[in-house]
């Protein structure tokens, strides 16, 4: 299948609204992420169908915990730009924040976003502890952060009555009770694989 067609019918199956300035902005994406990983390893995961499936449609679950009164959002750790590039393009609206402490991942993720003239986009290339001039809505991870480590970390950014959004695997009950909040779990199965993502939604 063709690439563009493999993207259309994921965020067909999830029921998100796109047109085809969403489809190519992801194709321009697709085409500096890989020349980028030519050069510098910005991610692990190289070939096209999986760039679309694992990076693509994984960040894109996300968005079952941004409802709109979301409207602006960090993403910690964000390295080749997941899932805060994908919400971005799939949700013009938000104000998005890159925290990325690797200055080659930073620099990309500048490229990337002058290369898909977004606006409203902003890379940190810092760690999440040196973050203290902006306030959000929400956030978003997929880093190897703990939901304690990302509270503890970055919590001091979160307006009153925002939350996190974590993707989580099956022992998220147990990580979770460390953490003594209320939270949301939104069960979603990823397009074109087996596997089912347990998007959290935590309240602090």
């Amino acid at each position: 299948m063709e690439h563009k067609e493999l993207l259309r019918q994921g965020l067909e199956t999830l029921g998100l609204p796109f047109d085809e300035d969403t489809l190519s902005k992801f194709m321009t994406y697709l085409g500096e992420l890989k020349k980028w990983n030519r050069a510098h390893s910005i991610t692990a995961i190289r070939e096209d169908r999986e760039v679309i499936v694992s990076h693509f449609l994984d960040s894109a679950l996300y968005t079952a915990g941004l409802d709109e009164s979301v409207r602006s959002l960090a993403d910690i750790g964000s390295g080749g730009g997941f899932p805060g590039v994908p919400l971005r393009i799939l949700r013009p609206d938000l104000e998005v924040h890159l925290v990325e402490p690797n200055r080659k991942k930073a620099a990309f993720l500048r490229t990337l976003t002058g290369r898909l003239g977004l606006r409203d986009v902003r890379v940190h290339e810092c760690r999440m502890e040196q973050l203290d001039d902006i306030k959000v809505d929400a956030l978003v991870t997929r880093a190897l952060f703990s939901a304690r480590e990302l509270y503890d970390g970055a919590s001091g950014i979160i307006r009153e009555g925002g939350r996190l959004v974590l993707s989580k695997g099956q022992k998220y009950e147990e990580e979770l009770g460390e953490l003594d909040m209320k939270y949301e779990v939104i069960d979603i199965a990823l397009p074109f694989s087996d596997a089912i993502r347990h998007i959290i939604v935590i309240r602090p």
